[in-house]
């Protein structure tokens, strides 16, 4: 069992579609093989990516799934999510 998962968003950043698809994907993959860990990497740039990540994980059918969301300290280009 990984440690952790990674979706990387550069590679998806002009498709809202897909990048909702990839985030919520990964989550649910985390919590049905008991991963404690996802980050996600919407790189740095201007922020509105990672605001977009944000409000996502914020939807209620998400937001049951983890413990706590955070900017990973030192660099603001991940954001990481705990699940339980």
């Amino acid at each position: 069992m990984p440690d952790k998962l990674t979706v990387d968003l550069h590679p998806l950043f002009r498709s809202d579609r897909d990048i909702d698809k990839a985030i919520r994907n990964t989550i649910f993959r985390a919590a049905g093989e008991k991963v404690p860990l996802v980050e996600i990497i919407p790189g740095k740039g201007s922020g509105k990516l990672r605001s977009r990540v944000l409000a996502m994980l914020n939807q209620p059918h998400l937001k049951k799934l983890y413990r706590r969301v955070e900017v990973a300290p030192g660099n603001e280009g991940m954001v990481l999510v705990h699940l339980k």
